[in-house]
This record gives structure tokens, C-alpha cells and sequence, in this order.
């Protein structure tokens, strides 16, 4: 029983460390990166959103997550950045090194004139 024990803890602490290093990774690419959306290449609110973006003129830094080696547990990690249940864990989206929310946090910004002022201030806009 010992060695069970032994072993589905060092699996655990495996899964934390995996966790931490993907933690680290977005962390790395949402700090250094204006804008940056985590999306699933055949979603079609993902497609909106860039769409929304590159039509305002900003070139973000994308990651599609089916197409990612470690696509599953940034899922899991964005899924509790999501919150409640409320809303979807993709496409999420980071304006200047922080959360900004999904598809209806971005609309809601781009409808209440929000969103370009937050593009600017993080610099991916310049005009």
C-alpha cells in the first residue's frame, strides 16, 4: 500500500509541476505580448474574435489549442481563469498582460467603445 501511495504522489506532484510550467508559459506569452488569444482552430467564436481584432488593425499573438503540445492543460488553466461556468474558456483573450474575458466580454467592450482604448494603452494600436 505504501508504494501505491508513493506513487500516485509523485504522479500528483508530476501534474502540479506539468501544471506549473504551463502556468509559466501563458504567464511568459501574455506578458510579453500586447494582445494574445487562446483559441480552438475550428471554433467559430474564436474565428469572430480574431476576426474582430484584425479588422480593428491588431495582429495578436495566437494559440490554438488542438494544435498545441500542452493545448489540454492550458484549457484546464484557462477554464478556471473563466470563472463561474458562465462563460467558455476559449477564445480567451489577454489585453496587456491581462484576462480581459471571452467573446462577450470583447464584444461588450468593442459595443461600449472600451475595447480600442484598452488596445492602445497595451500598444497594439497606434492611431
Amino acid at each position: 500500500m505504501q508504494v501505491v501511495k508513493e506513487s500516485s504522489s509523485s504522479m500528483r506532484i508530476a501534474g502540479e509541476s506539468r501544471m506549473q510550467s504551463v502556468y509559466e508559459r501563458v504567464r511568459f506569452l501574455v506578458s510579453g505580448n500586447a494582445v494574445v488569444v487562446f483559441t480552438m482552430s475550428g471554433c467559430c467564436m474564436c474565428h469572430v474574435v480574431k476576426q474582430l481584432l484584425f479588422g480593428l488593425g491588431v495582429g495578436p499573438t495566437i494559440v490554438e489549442l488542438d494544435r498545441d503540445a500542452a493545448g489540454r492543460e492550458i484549457h484546464a488553466l484557462l477554464f478556471q481563469l473563466a470563472g463561474d461556468g458562465q462563460q467558455q474558456p476559449v477564445p480567451a483573450v489577454f489585453v496587456g498582460g491581462k484576462f480581459l474575458g471571452g467573446i462577450e466580454t470583447v464584444m461588450a467592450c468593442h459595443i461600449n467603445g472600451t475595447l480600442v482604448p484598452l488596445l492602445k494603452e497595451a500598444g497594439a494600436l497606434w492611431l
